[in-house]
Parts: structure tokens; sequence; C-alpha cells
């Protein structure tokens, strides 16, 4: 090939152009040996993966294969950069460091990706809400990081990575203050997990953070609350080990919500019942026995006083508040959708208050879904509110508008009537 070889000693008279053309040569050399593999082979393995049934396993991972992909056009310009024809060795040697790191680069972020993968791979299995490792890898991949931000500054400068290491001993009190936070969320981190203190799913409730909702994400250095108007609030990680919050986990798994509200009663209202009364309120199935055993008690009790020979002040008598609390115990215990075994029941007083005497009633919903409780709740207290006349007591409440203006027409009618003229 005579014009060939005449063609090369033509561009070897131009030193310079000679080295451009090797220079374009490489590059086309990588360009096409990073098509090949990423459009090529990388097409060829995940077709053989899906003919023998591991596609799902493989899918997952090619973006780690196409990041690996791109070591190979790396390797060739590390190689191929010697055999350009008058290129000086400095700039030679420049270009293969520049390519030794950037494989290095690569190779921790494929890995990274690969830490990715695990992560969601792990995260759909069920142990994963109560065990998560999302932080742990987010600190593996800190470390990845720092270590090739070493290998890659090293490869750079040509110099060992452990005298770059040597010169770290003096920027300790900095990177103290600079990776502080990392260094307390790492710690905290790894107690939550340790200690089971907060799952993805939780519902925590932490005032002085402006949180109250779902726990939706727990990283490295942050906690993702979806509070119950759909706002996310981020906690950093070390606040929930440094500071209280409270962890509604206990009452979700226990299958029960608790039932804390008390109806104010009018105490001008509570008084003794007659022996009318007391028979007409044994129409309540509810306290048909609870009155019978209070019949024979009390009958007991005052036919041993009048014995005796005491004034008849002495005696006991039924109490409407009594009953009343006796009708909503036994209401309580009967009701389908309330715990009336295995968790506590109870139907109580408190100390009078100047806005009445507080009946409390403190019992646990049959589930912990709170528009069912609410519901629950609701239509306990509906139905105690409109039976509470039946035994002759009144609910307190404060005098509205209302009732001072019908107080003051009253009083206005009664200054106009003829009587009062007299």
């Amino acid at each position: 090939m005579p014009a060939l070889d005449t063609l090369r000693a033509r561009i070897a008279d131009y030193p310079l152009l000679e080295t451009a053309i090797g220079l374009i040569l490489l590059v086309l050399a990588a360009l096409l040996i990073d098509w090949l593999v990423r459009h090529v082979l990388l097409r060829i393995g995940h077709k053989a993966l899906k003919t023998v049934g591991l596609d799902d396993e493989a899918e997952p991972m090619a973006p780690v294969a196409h990041r690996l992909a791109r070591i190979a056009p790396a390797m060739v310009i590390y190689n191929g950069v010697v055999a350009i024809p008058n290129l000086a060795p400095d700039a030679a040697t420049v270009i293969q460091n520049v390519a030794s790191a950037f494989i290095i680069l690569t190779v921790v972020l494929a890995v990274a990706g690969g830490l990715d993968v695990v992560n969601s791979a792990y995260s759909r299995r069920p142990e994963s809400v109560n065990r998560p490792i999302k932080g742990y890898i987010q600190v593996v991949k800190i470390v990845l990081y720092a270590i090739a931000a070493i290998l890659v500054i090293a490869t750079l400068i040509e110099r060992s990575p452990l005298l770059l290491l040597s010169g770290l001993g003096a920027m300790a009190a900095v990177l103290m203050l600079v990776f502080k936070d990392t260094i307390l969320s790492l710690v905290a981190s790894v107690q939550l997990t340790s200690n089971d203190m907060v799952r993805i799913g939780d519902w925590i409730e932490a005032p002085q953070m402006n949180a109250d909702g779902d726990v939706i994400d727990i990283a490295l250095h942050t906690v993702k609350v979806q509070n119950f108007d759909k706002t996310i609030t981020t906690i950093p990680t070390w606040k929930l080990v440094s500071e209280s919050y409270k962890n509604w986990r206990g009452m979700s798994e226990s299958g029960g919500r608790r039932i804390k509200r008390s109806l104010l009663i009018d105490q001008n209202s509570v008084r003794f019942l007659t022996d009318d009364e007391r028979q007409a309120l044994c129409r309540f199935a509810l306290i048909d026995d609870y009155l019978g055993e209070k019949r024979e008690e009390l009958e007991d009790w005052n036919g041993k006083l009048i014995e005796a020979g005491r004034d008849p002040v002495n005696t006991r008598r039924v109490t409407n508040i009594g009953t009343f609390r006796a009708y909503v115990q036994s209401y309580l215990s009967n009701h389908p959708r309330v715990h009336a075994h295995g968790m506590t029941l109870l139907v109580r007083q408190l100390d009078p208050t100047p806005e009445g005497l507080p009946l409390e009633i403190y019992c646990f919903a049959t589930t912990t879904n709170w528009a069912e409780y609410e519901g629950i709740q609701a239509d306990i207290f509906d139905h105690l509110i409109a039976i509470l006349p039946e035994f002759g007591l009144r609910l307190f409440q404060q005098p509205s508008g209302l009732d001072l203006s019908g107080a003051l027409a009253g009083r206005q009618l009664d200054q106009a009537s003829p009587s009062s003229l007299k």
C-alpha cells in the first residue's frame, strides 16, 4: 500500500497532527467499546438471565451493571494512551491518572448502587419494618465515599494514600465538628434500632417538634413523620434519643384504644331515690340485679339499725347517681365494642369541681382505627346523655346568652303583670 505509506510519512512530518489523530482514534475506540459493552453485551446477558427465569433478580442490578460498564472505555484509554505517538510522557501520565481515578469512582458508585439494591430488597421483607437497615447503608456509603476521595486524590497527585491519611490526623478536630450531626445520628440510629424504639408505620407524638403522625422513613440523619394533616415533619435522628416523645405502637398492638371522658353532673340534682322511683328503675334490665342486691343489702342493714333503736336518719338509701353509675358500668360491660375483659373498665367519681361532679368513664374500645373509635365513643356518650334524665340527674352547663335572655324576659313579664303593680 504505497499510498498509505506515503500518507503516514507525510503525517509523520507533523508531530502535533499525528498526536491529535492518535487521540481522536483512542477516543473513538473507547466510545466503540462503551457502546458494545452497554448495548450488546449487557443486552445479551439480560436476555440470557430472562431465559433462565432470573429476569426479576437481574432488573434491579441493571443500573449497577451499566455503571460497571463504564470501566471498559476507561481501561482502553488507560492502556492505549501510551501508544499515541509524540505524546509527552507527563501528558500520558496525567491521562492515565485521570482514567485510574475515573475507574475508582465508577467502582465506588457501582458498589453504592448495589447497596441501594440490597436495601430495596430488604425493605420488602416483613422484618424490615422492625429492623430497617437504611441508616447502616448510609454509613457504609459515607465510608466508601471517604475512601474513594482519598484514593482519587492520591492517584491524581501520585502519592501514597497513607500519606494523605497521616495528614488527616491534624484535621480530626475539624472533622469532628463537620461530621458532628452524622456521628450523633449514627449512634442514635443504632440505639433506635437495637432498642426497637421507633419503626416505620409507628404513630409518634412529639409536641416540642411539631410532630404527630406516622413514621414514613428512618434514615441516618433524619426521621420523617407524616402528620395527620398530611404535612411532613423532619426530625433529626438524635433528637428521638435525647428528647422524649410518645409512641402509640403499644396501643395499636393491644387491639384497644382508651376512652377516658367525664360527664359533669349537676350536684343539685343528686338525691336519694324514693321507693316508687326505685321500683320504676327496675324496668332497666341492666340494673335489675343491682337494684335487687341493693334492696336486700339495705333491708338487712336498716333492719339491724331499727332493732338497735337507732334514729331512722341513720338508715342507708339508694342514690340516683349511684344507680346511674351501676347502669353505666353494666352498659359498658355488655357493649359489643368495648373490651369488658382483659382491659381496664372503670366508672368512677372524681373530685367535685365548680363545673359539677365529674363521672369518669374509663374503658377501651375494641378497635384502634381512629374513625371507628370516635364513632364508638360518640355512640356511648350519646346514649348516656340521653338516658341521664331517667335517673333524675342533670348535666352541668354554663348559662348561655339564651338562658340569660330568657331569665331577663321572664323578670320583665313579672314586673309588668297586674299583680306586681298592686
